[in-house]
């Protein structure tokens, strides 16, 4: 039997004390507030106009970027898992991200009946900021392979930003590391899939597709391969989903105005939802 803990310990000791109560008399600020940096994070919601919404958006951008974080953490895992050949711990953080990124589809929840008039009383003290800009989400568009010099302009000025992400670049991203695995197992990947240029996004490859069908050939429960393949594609579907539900609270909240950032907006977002994540997982299911 594991030997309690000196900690473990001072909480057996304070609950006999309080008679199993929370205690109440604490000095100073509280250990939870401490702990988890509350009201330096309470401190962060600082709206430029008297419009209500805006704290809402304001919170809900600042919850995305948490969860991108998180997020990043889980497919950096997987990927190393999957470099060591370890596909079990793999399957663990992907599924853990999984977990994440359904908080991300429903955090668009916060901003579900935005109007447009609410929109307008706030959009122009954004100024030019956009989510477009936000180096986390950029760093798990890199993970996911779309990997993009330019997309390292927007961070010339924040080293510690655009540090981050030419790490991300030059590192392989989920997908690669997948068929690396898939490589090492014999299967007869592609060397320019392999050794792809990651300054550019990935892209479909007629031979990926036909390792992947050799996957699913076997798809019994022993098939690690395949496991990995559904579970790669879990992500790659709540990928797109997320991003149509960004493309509609756009297109509830300002209709087809161009964004704050430069793009042009609607369209700029739908070209993006329309961009299938791990492309041959996909077009190879109507082969199958």
């Amino acid at each position: 039997m594991p030997i309690p803990s000196a900690a473990e310990r001072r909480r057996e000791e304070r609950a006999a004390r309080t008679g199993g109560e929370p205690e109440l008399e604490i000095a100073g600020t509280t250990p939870y507030a401490r702990y988890g940096a509350i009201d330096t994070l309470l401190d962060l919601q600082r709206p430029r106009t008297d419009e209500p919404s805006e704290t809402s958006f304001i919170i809900a951008t600042q919850v995305m970027e948490l969860l991108f974080t998180l997020l990043a953490g889980h497919w950096e895992r997987a990927r190393d898992a999957m470099e060591d050949d370890d596909v079990p711990a793999a399957l663990a953080e992907l599924r853990r991200g999984a977990h994440v990124q359904d908080v991300l589809v429903s955090s668009w929840d916060l901003l579900a009946d935005l109007s447009p008039t609410e929109f307008s009383r706030f959009r122009d003290a954004l100024g030019d900021a956009s989510g477009f800009q936000s180096h986390t989400y950029r760093r798990l568009e890199f993970l996911l392979g779309n990997t993009s010099e330019p997309m390292l302009r927007p961070h010339k000025g924040s080293p510690r930003a655009r540090a981050e992400l030419e790490r991300a670049m030059s590192e392989p991203g989920l997908y690669d590391a997948a068929l690396r695995l898939l490589a090492r197992r014999g299967l007869p990947v592609p060397g320019e899939a392999l050794e792809r240029d990651r300054t550019r996004p990935y892209a479909e490859h007629d031979g990926v597709r036909a390792a992947w069908a050799r996957v699913y050939a076997d798809d019994t429960p022993g098939n690690d391969l395949f496991t990995l393949a559904e579970a790669l594609l879990d992500t790659a579907e709540r990928v797109t989903r997320w991003r149509q539900r960004h493309l509609a609270a756009v297109k509830r909240s300002m209709g087809a105005k161009p964004g704050t950032g430069g793009s042009n907006g609607l369209r700029w977002l739908a070209d993006n939802a329309a961009q299938d994540v791990f492309p041959e997982l996909w077009s190879l299911r109507t082969e199958l």
